[in-house]
């Protein structure tokens, strides 16, 4: 058992890393289409963008449970604080989510009368992604922990560096939105998608790059990890890609490709998602608890474990069918509602 316990918290890991990369690049661009929803009041062109991403958006959250349950059964012990720390933004993504899903299926019904809809729709995606960057910037700046329970505040989540990176995910999702309407549409519609993602790319990469100085200048800790010897130089690849990733999508932006800008876009995030890793690994409560002190029982982990090895495949395998019967371009007057 003592090789299980040090193994299974590690696996556990990056089965949630997984589904919180999945969560992030895939829902990530259906809300970034909501997000960009009051910027086209066109109804022809709102109608070609939510279908888009008709076929995908509900799958797409499939890897929210995943990342939510995952983290309850392997580390039940960080569960049990985090989520009293997060309780009220988690409580607001959860509620925008809701409208938000709910719209996409009444707007179609309720027309000519949908402008309450298409209100929810957007107010619904810019509200999630809002909230679940404070709840990144809460957990990066670090979570109050006294005798293994939550010992801070009701509003710590509410500080200046958590609204910064709510902001930056909700323009990161903006551009992944954008990239994605590049690619899936034509005429108008990817005209001024592409508009938009030359105008978001700078405001991402800024958020990125304040982001990315703030956290090792205020944490003692991630200031070691990435500027000490030698992590200093074996995690120099790490922003040197993120550079390149942010010239392919410009260049292809520029050069009008259609697939390159939304693939470099999910690299940025990739990198991004990367960065966070190496920076608080092997904390599952920065600053407090790590993997193996939040973990649950080995015989616990390998029982749902086997379950996800299941699961998992199928649900990877449900995805990929998905995205591949409905491949290529969703023209206007096209649809799948």
């Amino acid at each position: 058992m003592e090789g299980l316990a040090y193994w299974l918290p590690l696996i556990w890991v990056v089965v949630l890393g997984v589904a919180v990369a999945l969560y992030v690049v895939l829902d990530g661009f259906d809300l970034g289409i909501g997000i960009l929803f009051p910027a086209s009041p066109e109804e022809a062109h709102r109608d070609q963008m939510m279908n888009s991403v008709a076929p995908f958006w509900d799958g797409n959250e499939t890897w929210l449970v995943l990342g939510g349950g995952g983290l309850l059964v392997a580390f039940p012990l960080a569960y049990s604080i985090i989520m009293p720390a997060v309780y009220l933004p988690v409580l607001i993504m959860l509620l925008a989510l809701v409208f938000r899903g709910v719209a996409f299926e009444f707007r179609w019904v309720a027309k000519p009368h949908h402008q309450m809809w298409d209100l929810a729709f957007a107010g619904g995606s810019i509200t999630a992604a809002f909230t679940q960057g404070i709840i990144l910037g809460h957990l990066l700046e670090g979570i109050t922990v006294g005798d293994n329970a939550f010992a801070g505040g009701t509003f710590d989540w509410l500080s200046p560096f958590s609204l910064l990176t709510g902001i930056a995910v909700v323009a990161g999702y903006a551009l992944l939105g954008a990239t994605w309407l590049v690619m899936k549409t034509d005429g108008a519609v990817q005209e001024k998608a592409r508009r938009q993602a030359k105008l978001l790319l700078p405001v991402v990469l800024a958020a990125l790059a304040i982001v990315s100085l703030w956290t090792p200048l205020a944490i003692p800790r991630i200031f070691e990890r990435w500027f000490t010897m030698p992590n200093f130089l074996l995690l120099a690849p790490v922003p040197l890609l993120t550079a390149y990733a942010a010239w392919r999508c410009w260049s292809g932006l520029q050069k009008e490709h259609e697939t390159a800008p939304f693939v470099a876009t999910i690299a940025l995030f990739l990198l991004g998602f990367l960065g966070l890793a190496v920076s608080n690994l092997p904390y599952i409560v920065p600053p407090t608890l790590d993997v193996w002190q939040a973990a649950a029982h080995p015989s616990s982990q390998l029982f749902m474990l086997v379950g996800v090895l299941i699961l998992l495949p199928i649900i990877l395998a449900y995805t990929v069918f998905v995205y591949y019967t409905f491949r290529g371009k969703v023209r206007h007057g096209e649809g799948y509602h």
